[in-house]
This record gives structure tokens, C-alpha cells and sequence, in this order.
């Protein structure tokens, strides 16, 4: 028998990781499966403070022993995995899921600093990055701002925006089935 998988599940801004959100159904879902799940509170949502996220990726990103790691980033906490740099946990499978354009982050006064010094051109960030078009937070298109200049696999939902709650996206099978095989592309919310 191969041994469970630990999942990291880390949350946007504004998220109290409500019951209706993707986040909350998946964490559910591999629990059931019998996996490990770190889905924790980031500190302060409502107005995050970039060492309090980082101290807190590095408290729940530590390695298991055994088995996969694997981290689901959203929204404010892709840029999160991105600034993280040296301090980044060693995970095998990255998701990144509708990351804010760099623009859009700078001018929210309260998350300015998840911009700030924020490295497109880094080399060597392994991640699958998903987004949907119309994204409000990303006008630009996160392929464009993300996936084509850090070489990211890509995936891109049509009519996704920003791939939350409010756009349809509760259940959310693809990104199930992608947990289980790094394979699966993720399309839509079947």
C-alpha cells in the first residue's frame, strides 16, 4: 500500500475559508480519502501581513516523512508561494490557482507588499498554474503575467474568472482528480 499523501491547502485574501469554497470542499474530499490535509487560518485575512504568511507557510509546509506533498496555492497566496523564495517548503506537485496580477496587488494598499520585489523571471519554480479568463484580478491574463514568464505548465478555464465561489466554483471535481493524478488537465468545474 502506497502511503497517503499530505496536502497543503493555502487561502486568498478575504478568505475565512468559508464552507462553499473550493478549498473547503476539496480538503473535505481527501480527508475522506484518507489523506493528510494542512488547511490552516492564515493570519489576519482581512489585512495579511507578508512575514505573518510567510512564518505560517513555513510552520505548516513542513515536509512529511513519507509519501507525496502536495500545495494548492489561490489568489494572494500564489504570490505568497512566489516571494517565498529560499523559505518556500520542498513539495513534489504545486498548484497555483488565479494568481493577481502584480498591478492589481500594488494598487490594494492592504497587500501591496505580496507585490512588492516579486521575481516573474525567477528560474526554477516547478508549479501547474490555473486561471480563468476574465479574471478581475488578473485583466492581463495569468498566462500572460505568470505562466509564460516562469516556463508554468498552464491551464486555462474557460469562463473561470477568478476561480471562486462566486464564479461557480464550489465542488470542484478536476481539481480532485488532478490531487490523485498529476496528469489530469483542469477544466471547468466537472
Amino acid at each position: 500500500m502506497t502511503a497517503p499523501k499530505t496536502f497543503l491547502v493555502l487561502h486568498g485574501f478575504q478568505n475565512h475559508r468559508p464552507a462553499g469554497h473550493w478549498q473547503h470542499w476539496l480538503a473535505g474530499e481527501l480527508r475522506a480519502r484518507g489523506h493528510e490535509v494542512r488547511y490552516p487560518q492564515l493570519p489576519e485575512p482581512d489585512a495579511p501581513v507578508l512575514d505573518d504568511w510567510l512564518a505560517a507557510l513555513e510552520k505548516h509546509g513542513e515536509r512529511p516523512a513519507e509519501g507525496e506533498f502536495v500545495v494548492l496555492a489561490h489568489s494572494l497566496s500564489v504570490l505568497l508561494w512566489l516571494r517565498a523564495g529560499d523559505r518556500r517548503p520542498e513539495a513534489d506537485r504545486v498548484l497555483l490557482v488565479a494568481p493577481p496580477s502584480p498591478g492589481v496587488t500594488a494598487g490594494i494598499p492592504g497587500i501591496a507588499a505580496f507585490a512588492d520585489g516579486l521575481d516573474l523571471a525567477e528560474e526554477g519554480v516547478r508549479a501547474r498554474l490555473v486561471h480563468g479568463d476574465g479574471d478581475p484580478y488578473c485583466p492581463e491574463g495569468a498566462g500572460e503575467v505568470y505562466g509564460t514568464p516562469l516556463g508554468l505548465d498552464t491551464d486555462l478555464v474557460p469562463g473561470g474568472a477568478h476561480l471562486s465561489p462566486a464564479d461557480g466554483f464550489g465542488p470542484w471535481p478536476a481539481v480532485l482528480r488532478w490531487c490523485e493524478n498529476p496528469e489530469t488537465r483542469i477544466t471547468g468545474t466537472a
